[in-house]
């Protein structure tokens, strides 16, 4: 078992999944938020806007709420350790993720969210995307 609870197979394709993932600048390009970088991660069809910010008091990695969204956190905590705190938002008018998003942070940022998901839940929609 993996740090972040997984068993070896599914460790492998997340790893495999998180390899083969196309970045590229996001079009047009949003305003990233104080210490942030904006871009769009791409696998297999589909899409995730991707935003992370890193700060003296650590690191947060915001998400499109879907499987792409969720492949991008986990292969982050992959590499980072599991996150201090997790959560998803609502989509809002006039919000760089209108259609909800899933954010994680490391370290001594947190997160304010709408709800709490664990990483079970994130592995449980990233299935949808890994081969």
């Amino acid at each position: 078992m993996s740090a972040l609870g997984l068993d070896d197979g599914l460790l492998i394709r997340l790893r495999t999944a998180g390899a083969t993932i196309v970045w590229r600048p996001a079009l047009p390009a949003p305003r990233a938020r104080a210490g942030g970088a904006v871009r769009v991660a791409r696998l297999g069809d589909e899409e995730a806007k991707v935003e992370t910010r890193e700060g003296a008091s650590g690191a947060t990695v915001e998400v499109d709420a879907g499987p792409v969204g969720a492949v991008v956190l986990l292969v982050e905590a992959d590499h980072r350790g599991p996150p201090s705190s997790l959560g998803s938002r609502n989509g809002r008018r006039g919000s760089p993720f209108p259609d909800g998003s899933i954010v994680a942070a490391w370290g001594e940022a947190s997160v304010t969210a709408d709800a709490r998901p664990t990483l079970r839940d994130l592995v449980e929609l990233a299935r949808y995307a890994l081969p």
